[in-house]
């Protein structure tokens, strides 16, 4: 198998869209593709799932993704290793974000990919759901994690750097798009379309709670792997969700309208879940 398959491989699995991979691979996208298809074939797996609106990864997910991740940052760190002329430190802080509008609260962080350590540079996660991000937290494969609050997991330290406000999203044609707020209660009969309920979703629990309040619990029909095909369902007349309010202009066709008693959602640092108690950062991606 060769390096530049897996290169690619990853960059779809993050982007979940050829285009914007194939720009941040700096490549046309139709060889792209044909990489994909070749690795694809050489697996004997389906590796995405495509449509015009959406791209997804099939069951391989995580099974094949993060040692995909691995098998590149090793790479990274044994290039490191062998320029490093001698440096004290070399390697990677692998941070994770957990949900694609995580990093919309967190506008002061610093960066972004450059570390003010000579040799340590800064590597960002994307985590579909917070409770993958908490794991690997936690068994010393991310060294930090953003996600939504709260986060009840033993041994990790939290705390807050900033605030997401929930709203409601509605398809562009739904009877009540036109309105600058809404009764929750006039949702009672509709269909919700949310994450699934095995994942650990903290916007899906927050979303039951909130309807549960006002006299009813949501119809989640159907469930979707992932926030942005949540958004293409709600887009298409899916059905209706409760998100944060950062979606507002994630994709054309939603319309995001408050409604009364809508509430912040804390995002740390867990909202950052910032280390393992009692432990140092894993030290499998350092050199000294």
């Amino acid at each position: 198998m060769e390096l530049r398959y897996l290169v690619a491989f990853v960059a779809v699995a993050e982007e979940l869209h050829f285009g914007r991979a194939a720009r941040r691979l700096r490549m046309a996208q139709p060889p792209l593709s044909q990489t994909i298809r070749k690795l694809g074939r050489e697996l004997g797996v389906r590796l995405f799932e495509r449509s015009t609106r959406w791209v997804r990864l099939t069951s391989v997910d995580d099974t094949f993704l993060e040692p995909a991740r691995r098998v590149l940052e090793d790479v990274d760190v044994a290039t490191r290793a062998a320029r490093s002329a001698g440096a004290s430190e070399y390697g990677q802080v692998v941070i994770g974000l957990a949900g694609c509008r995580v990093m919309r609260c967190c506008p002061s962080w610093p960066g972004r990919s450059r570390s003010p350590i000579r040799g340590l540079d800064l590597v960002m996660r994307e985590h579909k759901h917070a409770n993958r991000a908490l794991e690997r937290v936690a068994n010393g494969t991310l060294e930090l994690g953003f996600v939504r609050m709260p986060v009840s997991r033993p041994g990790l330290r939290t705390r807050v750097v900033g605030n997401d406000h929930l709203v409601c999203a509605l398809p562009k044609h739904h009877r009540l798009a036109g309105k600058e707020e809404i009764d929750l209660q006039d949702l009672t009969h509709e269909s919700f379309v949310s994450l699934p309920a095995n994942v650990g979703s903290t916007l899906r629990d927050v979303m039951i709670r909130t309807c549960d309040q006002v006299g009813f619990t949501p119809r989640v029909v159907p469930e979707a792997p992932d926030s942005n095909t949540v958004l293409a369902l709600v887009s298409a007349g899916t059905g209706v969700t409760l998100t944060s309010k950062s979606v507002e202009r994630a994709l054309p066709g939603v319309l995001p309208v408050s409604y009364p008693g809508s509430h912040s959602l804390p995002m740390g640092n867990g909202g950052l879940v910032d280390m393992r108690v009692g432990s140092a950062h894993s030290g499998s991606r350092y050199g000294s």
